[in-house]
């Protein structure tokens, strides 16, 4: 496998040529040039790189990749939008679970963020705590979250159930 930012390169130019509609589509024109990838690891350089998906195909974000002229709060809301599953509070801290191998590509959109009140995050699998200044902050960001997600926001958090392991 190509180094991270060889393949980035690569995506890129592929996405400027504006012949990539899906992410078989990348997947398929990644492999014609030699770079064989997963999905999991495309959709989290798609999230890194800073990519938007419109009905017409994927988009770089602006003009060159220059990290400061993309809008994180357009990126944070499609990331959002398309891996948060559900979240909740507890504490100082919220909760969010993604589909399973997603969660460090949505927090590094958090963390890029720059949301206020967050002090960083911790991503594992499927999982991302976000571990925010006070309690008051983390029902914000919790707000914030639900509301780039369009999601409702729930009375209280749903208790996650355990496996018979962790009894």
């Amino acid at each position: 496998m190509l180094p991270k930012a060889q393949r980035h390169r690569q995506i890129i130019k592929l996405i400027e040529s504006g012949r990539i509609s899906s992410q078989a589509d990348l997947a398929q024109h990644l492999g014609r040039v030699g770079i064989a990838t997963t999905q999991t690891t495309l959709s989290r350089d798609l999230a890194e790189i800073g990519v938007v998906k419109s009905a017409s195909g994927y988009h770089l974000p602006a003009t060159g990749t220059d990290s400061a002229s993309i809008d994180r709060s357009a990126v944070l809301a499609l990331t959002v939008r398309r891996l948060m599953l559900e979240i909740s509070i507890g504490g100082t801290q919220a909760i969010l679970h993604t589909p399973p191998g997603q969660a460090s590509a949505l927090a590094v959109e958090i963390d890029r963020a720059d949301l206020s009140g967050v002090l960083g995050t911790i991503a594992g699998d499927d999982c991302i705590f976000i571990a925010c200044t006070t309690a008051r902050a983390a029902r914000m960001v919790v707000r914030k979250l639900q509301s780039l997600a369009q999601m409702p926001s729930p009375t209280a958090p749903s208790p996650r159930r355990r496996s018979p392991a962790h009894s």
